[in-house]
């Protein structure tokens, strides 16, 4: 099964086109100059318009396994009680 759809391919063109014309400006304003940054800006429109594409490496979901909700959850606690705990013993030391 295809990762991408024609759509993205075709805004990954366009937005190629307007790179090699001079025209692509990144969200900053600045004029694009990297194919790696056209491509990006082109499926990024596609998705917009919502093509076939997927996710974005950096913003995929981390909390589809039991284990990792589990993990984060024991931590928290973890963190919170030996917080409260350590303070007040050093308080204490510190007083004497």
């Amino acid at each position: 099964m295809a990762k991408y759809g024609k759509a993205a391919s075709k805004s990954v063109e366009s937005a190629m086109r307007r790179k090699k014309s001079g025209t692509l400006k990144s969200s900053t304003g600045r004029k694009v100059t990297s194919e790696k940054q056209a491509i990006a800006i082109g499926l990024s429109e596609a998705r917009e318009k919502g093509a076939k594409v997927p996710p974005p490496k950096g913003r995929r979901k981390a909390g589809k396994s039991a284990g990792t909700a589990a993990k984060k959850s024991a931590t928290a606690a973890k963190t919170s009680t030996t917080k409260g705990r350590t303070t007040s013993r050093t308080k204490a030391a510190k007083k004497r």
